[in-house]
């Protein structure tokens, strides 16, 4: 309950990013998509263990440089936007993603 109640907060917040970036993380998160499948399937027919971990850490780098081009988008659009509007509360948001980021 407590997911769908920060995610209905957050849905009127919107991000901006160029489509060129749209479709490079369409992309990005397609070929993760890709990935995961593959991983699933190793799983389903008993592959060596080292080799089904060699492709998880791939794909969590993969998804790490997506959260990488997000974070730069977020700093150079919202947060210099909400900074100029003189809302200095985005700092303490980006320091909480930046844990969160930092967990993994």
């Amino acid at each position: 309950m407590e997911e769908n109640i920060i995610t209905s907060d957050l849905s009127c917040r919107k991000s901006h990013h160029p489509e060129h970036v749209k479709k490079d993380l369409t992309n990005r998160l397609n070929r993760i998509e890709g990935q995961i499948r593959g991983i699933k399937g190793m799983v389903d027919k008993d592959v060596y263990c080292d080799d089904i971990i060699t492709q998880l850490s791939a794909t969590q780098s993969a998804l790490n440089s997506v959260a990488k081009v997000l974070l730069q988008g977020h700093l150079k659009g919202c947060v210099v936007d909400r900074l100029a509007e003189g809302d200095d509360e985005v700092l303490d948001e980006l320091l909480i993603t930046i844990q969160k980021l930092m967990k993994k």
